[in-house]
């Protein structure tokens, strides 16, 4: 339950409109809110992990978000490569696959961030 409010802390409520929009970007600006971004959220968990277990949350919190990891493992499961609603089907409505996209996002946070906090306590 501690990992699943951390990671709400840290993804919904330290995360600006600003780092939101713009960390997925190849731009310097996209690189500078990512990284801002990633930091804001690894932040929380060092009051209660170890600093392996933190260095591997920031990581790999950025390169989920950085390149929307979730994005090309959506596309993946549904044979889709060049969907332009979020690797779903058109047929889907836009809201649906929004949120489902957000799902996933979130879920491989999480499962990745349990396997840090599992062993490297």
């Amino acid at each position: 339950m501690l990992q699943i409010l951390l990671h709400l802390i840290g993804d919904y409520l330290l995360q600006n409109d600003w780092m939101a929009a713009r960390k997925t970007e190849l731009s310097r600006e996209g690189w500078l809110a990512c990284t801002v971004h990633s930091i804001l959220y690894t932040l929380p968990f060092k009051f209660f992990f170890s600093l392996e277990t933190c260095a591997i949350i920031l990581v790999t919190h950025f390169l989920i978000d950085k390149f929307q990891l979730a994005l090309y493992w959506i596309r993946l499961i549904n044979w889709r490569k060049h969907s332009t609603n979020y690797g779903f089907s058109e047929k889907k409505p836009e809201w649906v696959a929004m949120w489902l996209f957000v799902i996933i996002d979130n879920s491989f946070h999480l499962i990745i961030n349990y396997a840090a906090i599992v062993n490297f306590k």
